[in-house]
């Protein structure tokens, strides 16, 4: 008949444990993501208790080599679906089906799953639980989610395996701390339909903006020149994959990033990448933006790419 207030407590500590991991609302994932997007807000976020879920394996590396993750990034409005075809595949190449997979949130939790391999090439599958984020929160999630992986693991460069928003974003990080010795940097990136310079009919309508000879966009977005004006900073160790495509209907796009806006980060990066390569992914079936990451084709080629397939 009397309020229990320590069972109460017990109670809604073991529900928020269990709801911590499931899919957030729309509001939720829309109102943090808005907090993580702003610097003056990030503060808010931070003031939240931390919460590391582990359940992973870690294998014993007695070798002496240094190991360099493959590190797969979905974009907007994606998950672990986005890049499960990719994963998968890469598991088949490497003739190993453990990896890690590391699901992290604005607040800066984590849940890891799955095992730390003990080979040249761990492959890590990281998910967004916000998922409804921006530019600026997906560069919020990777300037937290990457030195903690690296710390945990112990790995000083990366291969990232990217799609859609995660690809300028991989850029950005890698641009903003070239410096910090602390922060782990790129070796390889592969991108799927990076949105460099606009996104279709959001600042980029089709076939108005165009490359000049030299393969500089006519008209350039805010995020573009953020990357135009540091791209000094791109190591020039790093070798880049960039993949896009075309449906073929009279746009020029994939039905939501034009060929122009994927194209346009070669002139920032390939004049100081250590190697540079574009393939342009064709027709209706193919080349469309959200099936492009479970396209074998494109699979194929960033396996080869990234040195698990011969």
């Amino acid at each position: 008949m009397f309020f229990n207030s320590k069972k109460y407590a017990q109670e809604a500590e073991k529900n928020k444990k269990s709801k911590l991991w499931q899919e957030p609302s729309m509001f939720s994932m829309i109102t943090v993501g808005l907090l993580a997007s702003f610097a003056p807000t990030r503060p808010f976020l931070r003031m939240h208790k931390k919460r590391i879920e582990d359940h992973v394996t870690v294998e014993r590396n007695n070798a002496n080599f240094e190991q360099v993750p493959i590190i797969y990034f979905h974009g907007f409005r994606g998950g672990d679906y986005t890049t499960k075809v990719l994963v998968e595949q890469a598991l088949k190449d490497k003739q190993n089906k453990k990896f890690l997979k590391v699901t992290a949130d604005l607040f800066g939790n984590f849940k890891l799953e799955g095992t730390w391999t003990n080979d040249r090439q761990p492959v890590i599958q990281v998910v967004f639980r916000q998922r409804i984020v921006g530019i600026y929160g997906i560069d919020y999630y990777l300037s937290f989610i990457l030195p903690f992986l690296a710390k945990r693991y112990g790995f000083k460069t990366y291969t990232a395996v990217a799609h859609s928003l995660a690809c300028p974003c991989v850029i950005r990080t890698e641009m903003k701390h070239s410096n910090n010795k602390n922060f782990p940097h790129l070796d390889k990136c592969a991108f799927i339909a990076g949105p460099f310079d606009g996104v279709t009919y959001l600042g980029d309508i089709p076939n108005v903006n165009v490359l000049n000879e030299k393969g500089r966009p006519t008209m350039m977005n805010p995020h573009y020149l953020y990357l135009l004006f540091r791209r000094k900073r791109f190591n020039s160790n790093i070798s880049v994959l960039n993949i896009y495509g075309n449906v073929l209907d009279n746009t020029n796009t994939d039905k939501f990033i034009s060929v122009v806006s994927a194209k346009s980060i070669r002139y920032i990066l390939a004049p100081n990448a250590h190697f540079y390569q574009e393939v342009e992914i064709r027709d209706k079936k193919n080349a469309e933006h959200s099936w492009m990451h479970d396209n074998p084709f494109v699979i194929g080629i960033i396996d080869k790419f990234i040195g698990i397939k011969k």
